[in-house]
């Protein structure tokens, strides 16, 4: 351990007194060695695994709804909103901690080097200009950043919200589809960064995929790119 890393652990055991982190799965305190999931709850976290899938649900939930077929797609870990693991998202969103995002991105990325290894540009699904006043931040830029830190790909906001949209909670697919349609756009002075090249669109967590469907409809206006999506959380498919 160097002498840097020393410091910052005795710094962080020192906050932690005076201001205990604790993990937002079982609440319990986290000690100077973990970040932001206690180890417990990070061995037992539900990870998908359909990165090892052949055609996997995630990737069947696309099928026929873009342009053209999906190359690749995966998440992280199971979402559901009985399980205490879905406080994670929740924090990321709206707790104003986009960093762990970032981290277990950069966990997710470190474990699924297949997946990504032949991607070129990730892309982050965008917040328009009044929600990323309101929040302070895009977690799904974070999420785009701790994957590229993992595998050294460019992160390029290619992607503009046209139009402010009313939350996807609590709306059926249909209706997910009908709040999200035309609300993204190409952002011009980035997409021609894309052309012929492997893109990764990343957002938070996929339900019914209505975000992502229109964002890779406008990724693969692009001539020759490849467009494979990523999501730190996956609901329930099946």
């Amino acid at each position: 351990m160097t002498m840097k890393s020393t410091i910052k652990q005795i710094i962080r055991a020192a906050a932690d007194v005076v201001l205990p982190r604790t993990c937002p799965v079982c609440g319990q305190a986290l000690n100077a060695s973990e970040r932001w999931l206690c180890v417990g709850c990070l061995a037992d976290m539900p990870l998908t695994h359909l990165h090892t899938k052949p055609s996997n649900d995630m990737e069947q939930l696309f099928y026929g709804k873009t342009p053209m077929p999906i190359d690749k797609a995966a998440g992280y870990f199971w979402y559901e909103k009985s399980s205490p693991y879905s406080a994670i998202i929740h924090d990321i969103k709206y707790r104003h901690m986009p960093r762990m995002g970032m981290w277990l991105a950069y966990r997710a990325a470190s474990g699924m080097t297949d997946f990504f290894s032949d991607i070129d540009i990730i892309v982050p699904v965008p917040l328009h200009f009044t929600k990323l006043a309101q929040r302070g931040y895009n977690q799904s830029l974070y999420i785009a950043r701790g994957i590229a830190q993992a595998c050294g790909a460019q992160v390029v906001e290619a992607l503009k919200a046209t139009r402010s949209h009313s939350t996807q909670t609590r709306k059926g697919a249909y209706d997910r589809w009908k709040n999200i349609a035309g609300a993204y756009a190409l952002a011009p002075a980035a997409a021609h960064k894309l052309q012929d090249r492997h893109v990764l669109i990343v957002d938070d967590v996929v339900t019914t995929g209505s975000t992502l469907e229109v964002c890779a409809a406008q990724v693969q206006t692009l001539p020759g790119v490849k467009v494979s999506l990523f999501t730190l959380a996956v609901a329930r498919l099946g």
